[in-house]
């Protein structure tokens, strides 16, 4: 052990006493200080990396069911656009139709708490907020349906195994709502795509309310992680491997390709750092008994 000593080569006893202060600082003096850098943390993270987004309604059934939380890669899409068939949150533009909250209007405590919500991304989504499932790309020709009752993509069948509640082939198509299965060609407009929900019978997307901007998506969704028992990956079916086409990518975009679920891997630096913190350890052995 180094030891500081003064200048006849004697130790410094108060320089000692102070090292040893410093060391056993109680826990109720470093437990505020670490849960102000958690906090200050999951800022950061919930702004740049991740965030977990809540499920209010089911028109990604049963993919997504109502209450489950995902969480959302935020910096994914800086280094490419989004992919056929993957998850993403994003805004919906004016056409879009807000989605229903029917919750009542919360106290002064309730907006507190929604507000620090919010910060760390764990609140109930904006009306705004929409999450469904990539089907057409800048450029792709989008319509339903084949002689199977089947989406098409560049003239490419989708065998859609996670639609499990498709619309039914003889309920004409209605502009006002997105019931109906059939939809005439739609050519995807630069810089948008076209997205649907898994559940086809009560999801409104893109079928009536139009293609979305790639400047309004979020991030891509790529796990549950709530409840426990739902925990799993939302990768991209194989059905979208067969698609080949005319999708052209958006002005200044960087060449497709896929990454790591780089917000994940961000985050490991900063767990370790914390393991690392004696009121980290502390901590989690408290609630582990």
């Amino acid at each position: 052990m180094v030891q500081t000593l003064d200048d006849d080569g004697t130790v410094d006893p108060w320089r000692r006493r102070a090292r040893r202060t410093r060391r056993q600082m109680p826990l109720w003096q470093e437990l505020p200080l670490l849960l102000v850098v958690a906090f200050c943390l999951a800022v950061l993270i919930r702004t740049f990396l991740l965030q977990a987004f809540f499920i209010p309604s089911g028109s990604m059934e049963d993919t997504l069911l109502v209450g489950d939380r995902v969480l959302v890669n935020k910096v994914v899409y800086d280094v490419r656009d989004p992919l056929r068939g993957e998850v993403v949150v994003f805004r919906g533009t004016d056409r879009w139709a807000p989605q229903v909250d029917d919750q009542p209007k919360p106290g002064v405590a309730g907006r507190l708490a929604r507000t620090v919500g919010d910060l760390v991304g764990v609140s109930r989504p904006g009306e705004k907020d929409f999450i469904k499932r990539v089907i057409g790309l800048p450029g792709d020709r989008v319509q339903c349906c084949d002689s199977q009752g089947r989406v098409t993509v560049n003239g490419t069948p989708l065998n859609e195994t996670y639609v499990l509640r498709d619309s039914p082939l003889d309920l004409p198509p209605n502009p006002a709502e997105c019931r109906s299965r059939r939809f005439d060609e739609v050519v995807v407009p630069p810089g948008q795509l076209f997205v649907m929900g898994d559940h086809r019978e009560v999801s409104q997307d893109a079928r009536c309310q139009g293609p979305v901007p790639i400047d309004n998506v979020v991030g891509r969704a790529f796990m549950v992680v709530w409840p426990s028992s739902r925990w799993s990956a939302l990768s991209v079916p194989s059905t979208f491997e067969d698609v080949t086409g005319p999708a052209t990518a958006s002005p200044g975009t960087p060449p497709v390709r896929q990454t790591p679920q780089g917000g994940v891997l961000l985050m490991l630096p900063l767990a370790a750092a914390l393991r690392g913190s004696r009121a980290f350890r502390a901590v989690s052995s408290s609630r582990a008994t």
